[in-house]
């Protein structure tokens, strides 16, 4: 009887336990972590110093929301997309844990209240700003560019650089030059991040029938296209020192961005695409998170 009992009792926690950790899933708490450093750092860098606390704090719980919110509905959108690719087959509407009107729900609901987070406890342009994004990754690159046209991630790209136009208005409630050139860095930054990934994951999306470069026009050009875009991107990069960034940025910018250019080299001129595609893709996420880093330190120095 002890048994049965135990076994009664615990299974509507093991349960509840279960919907909890679907919920957080859905919302993709690794990809808003990169997200998160962008806007944080950028807040540092309109601060030109230390922002305050309760600010951060809001700011990031917002963010978290909105990205969290977006993603959701990405994946009531692409659940058809995600039942055929093996890296997202066992997300939790797919596998009916959730069902799509649920989750759809959920993530509008998020959106909702990451709007109210950060227009009444930061700024409403940093709340309309996010709003922005969110209509850009759903509506956009969700809806229409990624089902397509192999531009999906170029356009689609403007999407994951909002966040730290986002923290630069909550702190300042404007936009001027620097957090102009923070979002052209992220938005230069991602395709040859995405298509070192989409190299890497190629035969999962002509499977599931969404044109990404690779499946389009071939691996070649996609390598060649990583190498121009990463020479774009490290361009880019130099560009704060125009807004103010100090020496200490330009020389991590070329310390970091260097050794990206040499992986996109190695990887237009290798014939075996998922070695440097791997190395370049994984290499990118720290990339990005340390320039950031480094954006915040210049600019409290």
């Amino acid at each position: 009887m002890d048994g049965v009992g135990d076994a009664v009792s615990t299974a509507p926690v093991a349960g509840g336990q279960g919907v909890v950790r679907d919920l957080i899933t859905l919302t993709k708490p690794r990809i808003i972590s990169l997200l998160l450093v962008t806007t944080v750092c950028a807040m540092f860098a309109a601060e030109q110093g230390v922002p305050g606390g309760w600010l951060i704090l809001w700011t990031v719980v917002g963010g978290y929301l909105s990205a969290g919110g977006a993603n959701t509905i990405n994946q009531v959108v692409d659940r058809d997309i995600d039942a055929v690719m093996g890296r997202t087959e066992r997300r939790p509407i797919v596998a009916g844990r959730i069902s799509p009107a649920a989750a759809l729900a959920y993530g509008v609901g998020l959106v909702v209240a990451s709007v109210l987070v950060l227009g009444l406890l930061t700024t409403w342009f940093a709340a309309a700003l996010s709003l922005v994004g969110v209509a850009l990754y759903v509506g956009l690159y969700t809806l229409w560019l990624k089902r397509t046209t192999i531009h999906n991630i170029v356009i689609g790209g403007a999407a994951g650089a909002v966040p730290p136009l986002v923290g630069w208005a909550a702190v300042t409630g404007d936009i001027t030059y620097g957090a102009v050139m923070l979002f052209a860095i992220v938005f230069a930054w991602t395709p040859p991040h995405f298509w070192a990934l989409a190299l890497m994951l190629r035969d999962d999306y002509s499977h599931a029938g969404v044109p990404m470069l690779p499946v389009v026009h071939g691996e070649r050009a996609t390598r060649q296209q990583v190498l121009l875009w990463t020479l774009v991107m490290l361009g880019t990069t130099l560009l704060p020192y125009a807004a103010g960034a100090g020496v200490l940025y330009v020389a991590g910018a070329l310390v970091l961005g260097l050794p990206f250019l040499w992986m996109a080299w190695q990887l237009w001129r290798g014939d075996d695409r998922r070695p440097w595609a791997a190395i370049t893709f994984h290499y990118s996420l720290l990339y990005l998170a340390l320039l950031f880093v480094i954006v915040a330190v210049d600019a409290s120095l």
